[in-house]
């Protein structure tokens, strides 16, 4: 059993660690972006849940870009501030759009107006999507794997 256990280790370590990280950092920020919807919502947004959430979730997605590009992908290619950024923000877009969606569901089809269905479908079933999608698209699009070296053979036969 422990052999199966370090093979497996051994083939996914990498990903284990980039989805710990991503963790870390996710949970860092989703302390910020609840703490942050529930004191706009008791200040001044309470019949605006959906600018609330969109406020707190801005700050908190530019909290991750930076958390994320120089701790969980630090190792991966730069590619620019202005593309990453610009890429990891409309990415958060989409993930913010199913956060929002959830919290719509909740307010406006079920009518559920508590603060705590609020907190549910907005930080915890919207979030919770958001977060599959932000993992992946991240991955996928905005911190790329770097590009292999290349040997000088390598070099030759591309131009043969």
């Amino acid at each position: 059993m422990a052999g199966r256990v370090k093979a497996f280790y051994a083939v996914f370590h990498g990903l284990i660690h980039e989805i710990a990280k991503f963790g870390v950092v996710g949970a860092f920020n989703y302390c910020l972006d609840v703490g942050l919807f529930n004191v706009l919502l008791a200040v001044g947004l309470h019949d605006k849940p959906l600018t609330a959430k969109g406020i707190s979730t801005i700050v908190a997605a530019t909290s991750s870009y930076f958390m994320n590009r120089h701790w969980t992908w630090k190792d991966r290619a730069r590619t620019g501030l202005a593309r990453e950024y610009g890429l990891f923000i409309l990415l958060s877009a989409v993930g913010l759009a199913i956060t929002l969606g959830c919290l719509a569901f909740g307010e406006y089809v079920l009518n559920e107006h508590s603060l705590l269905a609020r907190n549910f479908w907005g930080n915890v079933v919207g979030v919770g999507l958001g977060m599959v999608w932000r993992f992946w698209s991240f991955k996928r699009w905005v911190f790329l794997e770097p590009e292999p070296q290349r040997t000088e053979d390598a070099a030759h036969e591309a131009l043969v």
